[in-house]
C-alpha cells in the first residue's frame, strides 16, 4: 500500500459527553478544544450536538470565535439532524461551518424509528444538504447503525451510498453505533465500500462494547478508510468509543505506511485534563495513559532492564512524555530497589540493600503500599541511620462554623526553629495549607503545587475506622506522592503534608 495520511477526528466533546454522568461546561469545552487542536494536533473536532441547550450554544460560539481567529473554523464540526434546516439555523447562530448530519444507516432504524421509506429519507436529506450549501456550510453524513445495516440490509446501504454520491457532501461517516462488529467484518465491509466508491471520503467511527474498538480501527485503516473518530480515554456511551491514545500508538507502530498528525507527547496531558474535567478516573492499567502501565513490578524485570533492556518494547514511556517506574512491594527484588535509590541519589552496600529489600517484602505481605519516597524512612528504620525528621507539625487548631470561613492556627518546627501562623480558606485543609504557605514564604521558600488529592479506606481494610489520604505534589516539573493515615480525613491529609515537607 502506498504511503498515505489518515485524518483523526476527536469527538470527546460530543460523543464522549454521552458518557453517563458527564457534562462539560462552556469553559471546559473551550479549554479542551484548544488542547486538542493546538497541542494534540488532531485534524478535526466534533464539539456539540445542535439544538441541545443554551449552554451548548454558548460553548460552540466561544469555540468558533476562537477557531475563526486561528484559521481552524473548517475543523470544528457539529452533529445535526434531518429537521428541514432547524439545526442549520442553530449552526448559523453558533458560527459553525461544518455539519455532521445524522441519518439512518440501516433499514431497521429507518423503518421502525422514522417509519419512512428510503426515498422519503433521501429526499429530506437532499433538502438539508441544499440548505447547508446555501448557508456555505459543509456537510458530512453519519449513517447511524451502519454496521447493522451492512449485516442485515446491505442493499439499502448501497442504495443510500449511490444517492449520497450525487450530493454535495465532503465525507461519509460509518459508525459501528452499537459496537457489535468484529475486526474481520470491519475490514470486509469497508474494503467493499471503498472499492465501490473510490471518489468518496469515508470515516470509521468505532465503539468498544466488545473491547474491539482499537482492533476495528486498525482493520478499518488497512481496508482503506480515510478518517477515524476517537475519544480521549475512550469516553462515550455504554463502553465508550475507540480510545485515542491506544489507537494512535497502534497506528504508529503497526501501520508504518499510514501517517497521522497527532502529537504523541500530548496524549497523557490531554488524558489527565479530560479525567479532571469529567471526574471519570483513568484505570491504572489503561494502556498508554494509566498510572501503572510503565511500572515494572517484578524484580526479575528490573534486573532484565539493567541487562540490555530485556523488558523494553516499542511502547517507551518517553514517547508519551512519561517515565518508567519500578514498583516496591513483595515482588520487588534488589534491582527494583536500586532503580529507586538511584533516582533519590542514595547508595547502599550489598548487605544493607538485602536488609531493606527484606523489609519492603514484609510490608508488601501486609498489603502496605510502598513508594520511592518511603525509602529514606525505611532505610533509617532498618539501618538506624541519621536520616531523621526535620519538619514537625507541632500543633494546630482547626475551626469550622456555619456562616464563617474555616480557619487554622498552625505551629510548625523546622530544624528546631518554631513558627506560628493563622489563615483562613475554603475548607479546613485549605486553611491549613494557606497558613503553611505563609510560614514558608517568610523563609523565602515555595511549597510544591498540589495536583491531586484522594481519600480512601486503606488497602486490605474492611473498616471505616481509618481513612488514607494520598496527595500528589509537583515540584520542579516532577510529581511525587505522600500519604497519611488517621481516623479523621483532615488529620490524615495533614500527616501526608508533614511527610511531604520532610521529603522536600
Amino acid at each position: 500500500m502506498k504511503n498515505r495520511s489518515i485524518e483523526i477526528m476527536d469527538t470527546t466533546l460530543r460523543d464522549g459527553e454521552q458518557t453517563s454522568g458527564v457534562s462539560f461546561t462552556a469553559s471546559e469545552k473551550m479549554t479542551l478544544a484548544k488542547l486538542l487542536l493546538d497541542e494534540l494536533k488532531v485534524d478535526r473536532i466534533e464539539v456539540a450536538s445542535a439544538r441541545v441547550s443554551k449552554g451548548e450554544l454558548d460553548a460552540v460560539k466561544q469555540i468558533t470565535s476562537w477557531a475563526k481567529l486561528e484559521g481552524y473554523l473548517n475543523r470544528i464540526e457539529v452533529l445535526t439532524f434531518v429537521d428541514g434546516g432547524i439545526s442549520l439555523d442553530w449552526m448559523q447562530t453558533a458560527g459553525a461551518k461544518v455539519q455532521n448530519l445524522l441519518t439512518k444507516g440501516s433499514l431497521n432504524h429507518l423503518t421502525h424509528q422514522l417509519k419512512k421509506t428510503p426515498d422519503q429519507h433521501f429526499k429530506e436529506i437532499a433538502e438539508v444538504v441544499r440548505i447547508a450549501t446555501k448557508f456555505n456550510i459543509d456537510t458530512n453524513v453519519y449513517l447511524e447503525d451502519w454496521s447493522n445495516g451492512m449485516r442485515n440490509s446491505k442493499d439499502y446501504v448501497f442504495a443510500f451510498l449511490d444517492f449520497l454520491e450525487t450530493q454535495s457532501i465532503k465525507r461519509i461517516l460509518l459508525p459501528d453505533t452499537l459496537g457489535i462488529i468484529t475486526y474481520e467484518e470491519t475490514y470486509n465491509f469497508i474494503s467493499e465500500i471503498v472499492s465501490k466508491y473510490p471518489k468518496l471520503h469515508f470515516d470509521f467511527h468505532g465503539h468498544n462494547d466488545y473491547d474491539l474498538g482499537v482492533a476495528n480501527i486498525m482493520e478499518a485503516v488497512k481496508a482503506g478508510c480515510h478518517g477515524l473518530h476517537l475519544t480521549v480515554n475512550g469516553m462515550g456511551e455504554r463502553a465508550g468509543n475507540a480510545p485515542m491514545a491506544s489507537a494512535i500508538a497502534v497506528l504508529n507502530d503497526f501501520l508504518p505506511n499510514i501517517s497521522n498528525n497527532v502529537n504523541e507527547k500530548a496524549l497523557f496531558k490531554v488524558s489527565k485534563m479530560v479525567s479532571a474535567f469529567t471526574g471519570v478516573g483513568i484505570p491504572s492499567n489503561k494502556p498508554i495513559v494509566g498510572d501503572s502501565v510503565f511500572t515494572q513490578t517484578a524484580g526479575i524485570h528490573a534486573d532484565g532492564d539493567n541487562k540490555n533492556n530485556l523488558y523494553f518494547s516499542n511502547l517507551m514511556p518517553e514517547r508519551f512524555g512519561r517515565k518508567r517506574k519500578y514498583a516496591l512491594g513483595k515482588m520487588s527484588g534488589k534491582a527494583n530497589i536500586q532503580k529507586n535509590l538511584q533516582e533519590l541519589g542514595l547508595t547502599l552496600k550489598d548487605d544493607e540493600l538485602k536488609k531493606v529489600t527484606q523489609r519492603i517484602i514484609e510490608l508488601g505481605d501486609k498489603k502496605e503500599r510502598v513508594t520511592k519516597e518511603d525509602l529514606p524512612y525505611i532505610i533509617s528504620d532498618v539501618l538506624d541511620t541519621d536520616y531523621h525528621q526535620k519538619v514537625f507539625v507541632k500543633s494546630y487548631v482547626l475551626t469550622h462554623a456555619k456562616g464563617l470561613q474555616p480557619s487554622t492556627t498552625l505551629s510548625l518546627e523546622i530544624n528546631g526553629v518554631s513558627y506560628e501562623e493563622n489563615a483562613s480558606g475554603d475548607g479546613q485543609y485549605d486553611a491549613f495549607i494557606n497558613a503553611l504557605r505563609k510560614i514558608y514564604k517568610s523563609r523565602k521558600e515555595e511549597l510544591p503545587t498540589l495536583v491531586d488529592y484522594a481519600v480512601r479506606i486503606p488497602p486490605g481494610s474492611n473498616s471505616d475506622a481509618l481513612c488514607e489520604t494520598i496527595i500528589t505534589w509537583e515540584a520542579e516539573g516532577k510529581e511525587f506522592s505522600s500519604r497519611g493515615l488517621d481516623s479523621d480525613q483532615t488529620v490524615s491529609a495533614i500527616k501526608a503534608t508533614e511527610k511531604m515537607l520532610n521529603m522536600i
